[in-house]
């Protein structure tokens, strides 16, 4: 098993990974920047972290399994001037939690010098791997990532821009991407825009990030997304957006604006936090049980909850206290063991929740296991009933652009119905959001992906998930 968080343990979909970038005009300490942005986007990934950056004509990469702190803070203070780097965070998902998978992935090949960070996956990638090792390409990660080193370097066109646009057009699926080229930062985006991928500028520097929030933290101004199909190309002679492909279907991911994005994010042209309180207003307005007090599971569920709470008219009450330093644990394999990590992580305050009929919001329900031990805890502390609401509708099926969500057979929405799961994690009622009230939140419902609910998948994937 591979080391994850007490959070995470199994009841929560993963995310793929986080992405920073910096273009700068004169050389600066690139890693000490980047390392900003990648600790402002830690919660996208927090298996591995890592850096590569120009210096004396060469890349160099420094990367390692850990959270950003522990891989890249011994390198804040030295003098490292450049003028481009990338950075990524990872959370393992295919291929496991392996240092030959931690990005970026940094090659010398006919292209030139390449160094590559990736967040997504690539849903055509069994069939491109296929390709590959038929062509004699030997390949020493588990990662999609690789794939398109290998695709560039073996791609007939010997001008690398054409390479470039040739192999990016080979790629279904999601990616938001930060190449390295020689002596230029490169950004590209599928034509689907599945993954958000901005841009923003700060005293002559360009920076790329997954999201807003590692744009903010280096106060960067101008910030816009870079659009699904878009490339941009930046170098000595300037900044150049091209298309590779238009844009198709937009298939932008919901999960972001529900679970994965930091509530100070804008995502896709919306703010996060204001997005989740309609969701959590929405359940409201479909409640038919009366309850004291509104409470979230922290602190996915903080934002939801408070609009829960403002359309309701009950109180929002803070009864699970978080412990924000439990820090990342193994999986336990006894029973005792894993509540034993969940109560490290939360605890409930006794004198908020005894004799409360409580509404608990939290953002999702994969397999329910925490969720249980959640009830469970609240029920010795005295709660009178609960009544978990979810502020995304039930998860039914895996995700093949970019989410670690499991088969379609630990799916716990996939087995039972509401009624069952709220038996089955000892609780008064369960309810989740439709998915026609998520809908009714985005204001443009069409420019969304509803496959890990629906199964109606936007374009046609391998459900083997196999590279």
């Amino acid at each position: 098993m591979v080391s994850i968080s007490v959070e995470d343990n199994n009841s929560k979909p993963g995310h793929y990974c986080g992405l920073a970038g910096i273009y700068a005009e004169s050389p600066l300490n690139i890693p000490q920047n980047l390392f900003y942005s990648l600790f402002s986007l830690q919660h996208r990934g927090q298996e591995s972290a890592g850096v590569s950056y120009r210096k004396n004509g060469n890349i160099v990469t420094y990367r390692d399994l850990g959270m950003v702190p522990a891989v890249l803070s011994r390198y804040l203070h030295m003098e490292r001037l450049s003028n481009i780097g990338i950075g990524h965070v990872r959370y393992s998902t295919k291929g496991g939690n392996r240092i030959e998978n931690v990005q970026p992935l940094h090659a010398v090949c006919n292209k030139g010098q390449i160094a590559i960070a990736h967040n997504g996956t690539i849903s055509n990638a069994s069939a491109l791997k296929k390709a590959l090792f038929n062509k004699g390409a030997i390949i020493q990660s588990t990662s999609d990532t690789e794939l398109i080193l290998h695709m560039l370097s073996m791609n007939d066109e010997t001008d690398f821009k054409k390479a470039l646009f040739s192999t990016l057009r080979l790629l279904e699926g999601a990616f938001s991407l930060l190449i390295i080229r020689d002596e230029s930062l490169i950004a590209a985006r599928d034509p689907n825009g599945f993954r958000p991928l901005y841009m923003g500028k700060k005293d002559g520097m360009t920076i790329f990030a997954s999201e807003t929030c590692a744009l903010d933290i280096l106060q960067a101004n101008d910030v816009r997304e870079v659009e699904p199909g878009e490339i941009i190309i930046i170098d000595k002679n300037g900044m150049r957006s091209e298309r590779f492909a238009e844009p198709v279907r937009i298939s932008q991911c919901v999960f972001e604006l529900i679970y994965f994005a930091r509530p100070d994010s804008s995502i896709f042209g919306k703010s996060v936090h204001l997005m989740r309180k309609k969701m959590g207003a929405a359940l409201a307005v479909n409640e038919k049980i009366k309850g004291d007090i509104v409470m979230a599971v922290p602190d996915s569920g903080n934002s939801a909850a408070l609009g829960y709470a403002e359309e309701s008219g009950l109180p929002l009450e803070y009864g699970l206290s978080r412990n924000h330093y439990a820090g990342r644990s193994f999986i336990m394999p006894t029973k005792e063991q894993r509540e034993l990590m969940v109560r490290m992580k939360l605890n409930p305050v006794k004198e908020v929740v005894k004799d409360k009929k409580i509404i608990l919001v939290d953002d999702s329900l994969v397999r329910g296991t925490t969720s249980r031990l959640i009830v469970k805890m609240l029920r010795e502390a005295g709660a009178k009933e609960i009544h978990l609401r979810l502020s995304s509708p039930e998860i039914k099926c895996p995700c093949y652009f970019g989410i670690d969500i499991p088969t379609r057979e630990e799916l716990i929405s996939n087995r039972m119905t509401p009624e069952e799961i709220a038996d089955h994690i000892g609780a008064d009622s369960v309810f989740f959001l439709p998915v026609e009230s998520l809908m009714g939140c985005l204001g443009n419902p069409d420019d969304f992906c509803y496959a890990c609910f629906t199964g109606i998948y936007p374009i046609e994937v391998d459900e083997t998930g196999e590279i």
